[in-house]
């Protein structure tokens, strides 16, 4: 395959069944076996998700192969080979499948709009040594996170979600939008960490083209650990909102591109029943899984990166 360039897209990963958990869990946890209770509490959550699913699993295939259609409508092929985090196949697999098919040089992208060294950086690390080490040029796409098309194509969901309020007889302005990502540890502020400002600033140029002017910024799904993480979490914003009288709130997870645990528990259940609890409405909007607006992001920025690759093609 010396004439065709390798596209590693990396994502977290998820357990392909419940016997799967431990080993996935563990696997987060560096090598350290969760307690009974922990694993419990994990088991329990995906169980919760409607059908006992693992979407995130099936989003990311789709995804994978999705892109690949998209960038093979041009005149350079590209094979896309996935690497996730913490299951099978995992980042060095799918750099050590590119090795076997011949691919030279590659791009690698993570399934994320918003770089920190924390989230994206660490596949970017992982993915570079492997590459490095069996011979493969590999460029990398930091972040997309003010890709115009990126901005649109939520815009529209946000628009979409707000005439279904709007149908049920609440204006826009009653609305709260509630732009939100996944916490990272707070030390990444003092690191200079672009992740916050990235996610603002995709926020921002959001609720400018969706005409959103009752908007902010929140957090969720923190890590449980001794630090301190990046706050205010969604459930207490939900809680000072209710406070504040405030009735209709839309959910608007940027940070994340597929229906996964963050979204269809963290979310839809844990969010939702507080929401149900403070007597609020609250709506989700529609996560961009493998959208082919979403696909014609992907493939534009790897196009753009492939650029770099300064290849010949017939």
């Amino acid at each position: 395959m010396a004439n065709k360039i390798g596209v590693l897209v990396m994502s977290y990963g998820t357990p392909e069944s419940l016997e799967d958990v431990e080993a996935y869990y563990t696997h987060i946890r560096r090598g350290n076996a969760p307690s009974a209770e922990q694993l419990k509490e994990l088991t329990d959550r995906y169980k919760a998700i409607v059908g006992g699913v693992f979407p995130l699993r099936e989003n990311t295939d789709r995804q994978v192969e999705a892109l690949q259609a998209k960038l093979n409508s041009g005149q350079i092929q590209y094979v896309c080979y996935q690497g996730l985090k913490h299951a099978r196949p995992f980042i060095e697999d799918g750099v050590e499948a590119m090795v076997r098919d011949g691919i030279t040089q590659a791009i690698g992208i993570v399934l994320a709009p918003h770089y920190s060294v924390m989230s994206v950086g660490t596949y970017i690390k992982r993915a570079k040594e492997k590459a490095e080490a069996c011979g493969i040029h590999m460029e990398f796409v930091e972040s997309y996170h003010m890709h115009p098309e990126l901005i649109d194509v939520l815009s529209r969901r946000v628009t979409a979600k707000l005439d279904e309020f709007e149908e049920t007889g609440a204006s826009r302005e009653e609305v709260r939008v509630l732009f939100s990502a996944h916490s990272l540890p707070e030390r990444i502020l003092a690191m200079g960490d672009p992740y916050r400002d990235q996610l603002l600033e995709t926020s921002q140029a959001i609720a400018a083209q969706a005409g959103v002017e009752s908007w902010q910024f929140t957090w969720q799904s923190a890590g449980r650990t001794a630090e301190p993480w990046l706050g205010p979490d969604i459930l207490d914003t939900l809680r000072e909102l209710a406070e504040s009288q405030v009735k209709y709130v839309l959910s608007a997870p940027i940070g994340f591109v597929s229906d996964h645990l963050e979204v269809l528990y963290d979310l839809d259940i844990e969010a939702q029943q507080l929401a149900s609890e403070l007597d609020m409405r609250l709506l989700r909007i529609d996560s961009l899984n493998s959208d082919p607006a979403y696909m014609s992001v992907l493939s534009d920025v790897v196009r753009t990166k492939a650029n770099q690759l300064k290849v010949n093609l017939p």
